[in-house]
């Protein structure tokens, strides 16, 4: 399977999640994150795993001594991160070729 398509709902998680690439999130973290709705992450969340540029793990908790679900923690792997950050430049410069912008030329073509 190849890299996920950089759409922008999928560009915002990567963001959140390379804000502090070490960092793990659950599920609401990533949508405050990246502004986004439960129901849009959770498919990017999937495919990313599926590419194996995410691991995640339920957190060990008595949801009915917590009064809450267990939460699962999504972290990027070593090498989502690097693939993460490719993809974003990628997609950046994708976005700057369509619109003509050229690299280092501040508001775009002249």
């Amino acid at each position: 399977m190849g890299n996920p398509r950089m759409t922008i709902p999928t560009q915002l998680v990567l963001r959140a999640f390379l804000e502090d690439p070490t960092r793990e999130m659950y599920g609401l973290e990533i949508c405050e994150a990246a502004g986004l709705a439960s129901g849009t992450i959770h498919p990017i969340l999937a495919r990313f795993e599926g590419v194996g540029w995410l691991e995640s793990q339920f957190e060990e908790i008595d949801p009915s001594e917590q009064g809450r679900p267990r939460r699962r923690y999504y972290h990027l792997t070593p090498d989502g991160i690097e693939q993460a950050r490719l993809a974003l430049a990628n997609a950046h410069t994708k976005v700057g070729r369509i619109l003509g912008v050229r690299p280092g030329v501040a508001g775009g073509a002249l």
